[in-house]
């Protein structure tokens, strides 16, 4: 009775289209991380320009340098005025956003392609098993 539908095979072949549908769903979760870390970046840059304005702006700047994270010297001791500064640190942030995204996209769609690949290479042997049974 070859040609008769095989339970276990068909939810073999069902777990292979789950696993897709799981790589998809943990993509959800690494697509937003670099706008994340660009938002909290930008909105220290955000308490710079603040702090500059408040009458212990010193004590503020310093207070923030870790949170500036590597961009600390270019903001709070570079070359131009501080808007200045903060302007290129923040277009240096939104590029640096820019290519992590294109780098999880693309990783995103090789992990997604390749589990899409092997459930179809799945599901073609489970296929081609059940006729080959006597």
């Amino acid at each position: 009775m070859p040609d008769r539908p095989n339970a276990a095979a068909a939810g073999f072949l069902a777990m292979a289209f789950v696993i897709v549908g799981l790589a998809g769903i943990f993509g959800t979760y690494a697509a937003p991380v670099p706008l994340g870390r660009a938002l909290r970046r930008e909105a220290v840059l955000d308490k710079v320009l603040a702090a500059a304005a408040m009458p212990d702006a010193a004590a503020r700047l310093a207070a923030l340098r870790p949170a500036l994270g590597q961009g600390a010297a270019a903001v709070l001791e570079g070359s131009g005025t501080l808007e200045q500064r903060v302007a290129r640190e923040r277009a240096r942030l939104q590029g640096r956003a820019a290519a992590e995204s294109a780098a999880v996209g693309a990783r995103l769609r090789l992990l997604i392609g390749i589990a899409t690949l092997a459930a179809a290479i799945m599901g073609v042997a489970m296929l081609g098993l059940g006729r080959r049974a006597p």
